[in-house]
């Protein structure tokens, strides 16, 4: 792809602040995860809805894996299966 190619396939958008509460140890992963991806933290969670939206995953199997041991190194020892039984 050329460069007049993919600044024509660019989007224009606009983006807001949000007051967004998340679990602790869940932000920990996510900031550490878009450093590793040399990414901000709300693209990271733009490409993660966007990808979910569509019923696609958005990270590949090595990316999983280097997400696991960011939970072990964060202690985020919960699973998809605690979205709905987390309290405070």
């Amino acid at each position: 792809m050329t460069a007049s190619e993919t600044e024509s396939s660019n989007i224009k958008v606009e983006r807001v602040q949000t007051g967004v509460r998340i679990e602790k140890r869940m932000l920990k992963v996510l900031k550490a995860l878009a450093e590793y991806l040399d990414m901000s933290l709300g693209d990271l969670l733009e490409g993660i809805v966007l990808h979910a939206f569509e019923g696609k995953c958005a990270f590949d199997e090595n990316l999983l894996q280097r997400i696991t041991t960011l939970k072990e190194v964060y202690e985020m020892d919960y699973d998809s299966s605690a979205s709905h039984r987390m309290i405070e």
